[in-house]
């Protein structure tokens, strides 16, 4: 059963202009689904765990959510990826609940990398903070998230979306890039880079590179082998203040 208290009251933050509504033909794969008329549809907002190592009892899967389910489609843009497939945030009808902000409450999805509507950001991230809070899903999984002290276990995570956390020891400008240094080797230890040509967009959050060192954050995105293990943030909400440092 899907959980009690997601509803339309919470989710809109993300209520976007439809874009089309339909049945649900087959789940495809752990964040895509083929309408009965062929449509296929990417959940927009949201990565897939890697993880399998979860706690506790497994929330219903995607197939036996979806499968055969009335749902409709918002978003801000209903243009195609380049696999056809429609990014869309997800409504089941007649409930009005949203399917992302589901998963991200039963700790069977991350938030993604890409959600740059700041409502709806907001909506995804306190579900995922629920579920991580409860050890819910992924999060019964201690490993859930890398410790920046641990570059190996990042490193192993190549081509993965991960999240991570620790303490900001330095941040540096080299070229046109910002490099946030968790440790002093950059040949082994973990940095989360940022491009210079966003650089005015975190100042204009508030969020200036140079005010987070010695902060302890949280990082979220794809790992990348650049010396010692990367993420590369293109976004604010790749970035998450934590508490006391």
């Amino acid at each position: 059963m899907l959980a009690a208290g997601i509803g339309p009251a919470i989710a809109a933050g993300c209520a976007f202009e439809p874009q089309g509504e339909g049945r649900v033909a087959a789940v495809i794969d752990a964040r895509s689904f083929r309408f009965e008329d062929g449509r296929e549809v990417l959940l927009a907002g949201i990565e897939p765990v890697a993880s399998d190592k979860a706690g506790g009892k497994r929330a219903p899967s995607l197939a036996a959510i979806l499968t055969g389910r009335e749902v409709g489609l918002r978003g801000a843009d209903d243009t195609p990826d380049r696999y056809g497939r429609q990014p869309a945030f997800v409504f089941l009808v007649p409930s009005e609940t949203l399917l992302q902000e589901e998963l991200l409450a039963q700790g069977e999805a991350l938030v993604s990398a890409t959600v740059a509507d700041k409502e709806c950001a907001a909506v995804l991230m306190a579900a995922e903070a629920a579920a991580r809070q409860a050890k819910r899903g992924v999060w019964g999984d201690p490993a859930a998230i890398k410790n920046t002290e641990s570059p190996g276990d990042i490193l192993a995570g190549i081509g993965r979306f991960t999240v991570v956390e620790g303490k900001v020891l330095s941040v540096r400008q080299a070229g046109a890039t910002t490099y946030l240094n968790f440790g002093r080797n950059w040949t082994r230890d973990f940095a989360a880079t940022i491009p210079k040509r966003v650089l005015a967009v975190f100042e204009a959050a508030g969020m200036v590179p140079k005010s987070l060192e010695n902060r302890r954050i949280r990082v979220r995105g794809w790992v990348e082998a650049r010396g010692g293990p990367r993420i590369e943030v293109l976004r604010v909400g790749q970035i998450e203040l934590l508490g006391a440092n």
